[in-house]
């Protein structure tokens, strides 16, 4: 099945824009050790969504994370130590659902995701197309570079859980995401602690929520040291298989 494309008419886009302003929207961004980085993508969200509220969930961060976080404007929830990336994020879905927020989007703290393409993650939800939206490397030739053992990893993932959940999904583990209400209230209560960007595609497939792919550009990392070390990734593609085929024989309920 391919993935679904979205062409909206004029008025259709025009519609969408003044809803995502009125939407009450919060950026996710999950830190770990980003002092390099955090303040110039908080800066750079400021720019582009003006109207948005911006939280990091510094995740036990040893460094100057919080300090920089809190001086370029963003709320800041401190955790007292490392929790990994489905702990920090289930943090900031809880922040938003007790905070009554629309929609709620999450963006790396190592200046990858380019904030220009938040718009486009919030308009197909904002026309009632989708439920969750995930920003693509793939969808559309771009200037991101990954290393070949990475790329042989997206492409085996691509595969795999274009056909668990019958719909084709090129970047399974682009962690720019957009999700509605409904979503947020879901993931406040379940989220995979551990690599969730692919295994969270299963779980919500399963629950019938609608989730499209959009074409976005991604940058190199801007500074900073990546957790995935060539140990972890063999890791993350063994657990991340087996959390795969576990998943699929599992109740929607479970």
């Amino acid at each position: 099945m391919p993935t679904k494309s979205f062409v909206l008419t004029r008025h259709v886009l025009e519609i969408c824009e003044r809803m995502s302003n009125e939407m009450k929207v919060l950026i996710i961004i999950p830190a770990y050790n980003e002092e390099s980085t955090i303040g110039n993508v908080i800066r750079q969200i400021y720019a582009k969504m003006p109207d948005a509220d911006v939280i990091v969930i510094n995740d036990g961060s040893d460094d100057n994370t919080l300090k920089y976080a809190r001086s370029a404007g963003a709320k800041v929830i401190d955790l007292p130590y490392n929790l990994g990336i489905g702990g920090a994020m289930q943090t900031g879905y809880i922040y938003a659902k007790d905070n009554d927020y629309d929609v709620a989007v999450q963006v790396d703290a190592d200046g990858q995701h380019d904030p220009a393409y938040i718009q486009d993650l919030l308009k197909p939800i904002c026309s009632h197309e989708a439920d969750v939206v995930v920003g693509s490397r793939y969808i559309s030739k771009t200037n991101y570079k990954s290393s070949m053992p990475r790329r042989i990893g997206m492409i085996f993932f691509s595969f795999f859980v274009s056909i668990l959940i019958n719909q084709k999904f090129r970047d399974t583990t682009s962690g720019f995401r957009a999700v509605n209400r409904k979503v947020i209230h879901y993931f406040s209560d379940h989220y995979p602690v551990d690599y969730p960007e692919v295994d969270v595609l299963l779980r919500l497939k399963k629950r019938n929520f609608k989730i499209v792919e959009l074409p976005v550009e991604m940058h190199k990392r801007q500074g900073g040291k990546s957790s995935i070390t060539t140990l972890r990734s063999l890791y993350y593609f063994l657990k991340v298989s087996l959390c795969l085929a576990i998943g699929i024989l599992k109740s929607p309920g479970e």
